[in-house]
């Protein structure tokens, strides 16, 4: 026979699930009772060696004790989740007549403001928008818009290079040829992106967005140049502001220009964006036959714009992530 006083080992234990004040000690206490090498399951796993006249007897009186300890497990666990759930309401509570603090929202990066608002300006007068890669060749960042190797504005392209073949585009202008091989003329395309150039301080940045322009048909002309951008920049900053177009080059564009916007006594004119007649070179790169096809294109810096239209200092602080800047967008 066991040498176990079942009827105290039952008390006991009942007493002590009873008076179990955490569901860690409850648990602790069934393992040491119910557990693999628990109490009753080791007696349970003697009962053979008993002899065979009380064999039967052992076995339901055991069994009969581990459904108790059972029972009260099960009850108080449920009282101990019950007083937690208790605890937490009174201590959890929230004050209905406290102010309320309201989530932070997110907003549009001014960049990203300033790019969807120009190109709604082109959508709107009949421009689409198209995208191309950021890593170019060199034939498309540069011989097919009329700058070969020797060409001295390389020198104000200097870019990353990851070949010799291949580099960060340093301007949207390769999507226009990737255009013009592609589709059907006339051609009418806006083109927002990233570019690269290795150049930093308060008004450059070594990446920074770029929106091109291209216009391609058989009647393109510079009035029609200057009346969209004429249009396109009083839209931006105003209807009092005066424009200018004044001579420049590039190596894409002939004739070429500058324009500026009148802005203050004290800064007269801001260079805006540069513009041109799609030179012949361009044309004949991609096929179409200057003499048939004229175009006109335009460029400008998006950081640029924000920039003015929002009077930013400097062009890092539209990359510091600064939620104190961006809020105010």
């Amino acid at each position: 026979m066991l040498d176990i006083n079942f009827d105290t080992l039952q008390s006991d234990h009942l007493s002590a699930i009873h008076d179990a004040q955490s569901l860690e000690s409850l648990e602790h206490l069934k393992l040491t009772l119910l557990g693999k090498k628990g109490l009753l399951t080791q007696a349970l796993k003697t009962i053979g060696q008993q002899p065979k006249e009380t064999r039967a007897e052992l076995g339901q009186r055991i069994n009969a004790i581990k459904a108790s300890f059972l029972d009260a497990f099960e009850k108080r666990t449920n009282q101990l989740r019950d007083q937690a759930i208790h605890h937490r309401v009174k201590t959890e509570t929230v004050d209905v007549t406290q102010p309320v603090n309201t989530a932070q929202t997110g907003h549009i990066h001014p960049i990203t403001q300033i790019t969807r608002a120009i190109c709604d300006f082109f959508g709107q007068h009949g421009y689409s928008v198209k995208q191309g890669p950021e890593i170019e060749t060199d034939f498309y960042n540069f011989k097919a818009l009329n700058i070969p190797d020797d060409h001295p504005a390389r020198d104000m392209h200097d870019t990353f290079y990851l070949d010799p073949n291949h580099l960060l585009r340093t301007h949207t202008s390769p999507v226009q040829i990737h255009v013009m091989e592609t589709h059907e003329l006339p051609i009418q395309i806006i083109v927002p992106g990233r570019v690269y150039r290795c150049d930093s301080d308060s008004s450059h940045s070594a990446m920074f967005h770029q929106i091109e322009g291209l216009l391609v048909s058989k009647t393109a002309s510079f009035a029609e140049l200057k009346s969209i951008l004429t249009q396109f920049l009083k839209h931006m900053f105003g209807s009092d502001k005066c424009v200018r177009f004044r001579p420049s080059y590039f190596p894409f564009t002939e004739p070429s220009a500058e324009v500026d916007v009148a802005w203050t006594d004290k800064q007269p004119w801001l260079e805006i964006l540069g513009c041109g007649m799609v030179h012949p070179n361009v044309l004949k790169a991609v096929n179409i036959g200057p003499s048939v096809y004229k175009g006109f294109a335009f460029g400008l810096g998006v950081e640029r714009i924000a920039m003015l239209k929002y009077n930013i200092p400097s062009i890092k602080l539209f990359y510091e992530n600064d939620q104190r800047f961006l809020n105010q967008f």
